[in-house]
């Protein structure tokens, strides 16, 4: 039996700026495979996960394990630019230590 995909990778470009300001709500995120904007519209909408490792541990509240991995949920929002790029907004923003990580794109919730 096939293993099944179930996220796709991405990496945190920055956060959506023009030339002196910046917004750090909204951030940028390339999609791996997705180069046009009509690529962009499977994923709109879909669940973003940046994971990362933080210095303590806690306990975790599904498996009630200590560990130190940490999430910071996400949503694609829309399309940014004609290359495949998109803004996702996050529950609390990003640290700027997540510029150039990769993300999770998760494949749900599904729009078909």
């Amino acid at each position: 039996m096939q293993p099944v995909k179930l996220f796709s990778k991405g990496v945190v470009t920055g956060y959506r700026r023009g030339q002196r300001n910046q917004d750090t709500s909204i951030s940028l995120v390339k999609i791996e495979g997705v180069t046009s904007k009509a690529d962009t519209e499977f994923y709109l909408g879909k669940r973003i996960a940046y994971v990362y490792r933080g210095l303590k541990s806690r306990k975790n509240k599904i498996t009630k394990r200590d560990t130190k991995l940490r999430v910071i949920w996400g949503k694609v929002r829309r399309a940014h630019g004609s290359s495949g790029a998109v803004r996702a907004s996050f529950r609390t923003n990003l640290p700027p230590k997540a510029i150039g990580a990769t993300v999770r794109v998760m494949l749900y919730p599904s729009r078909v």
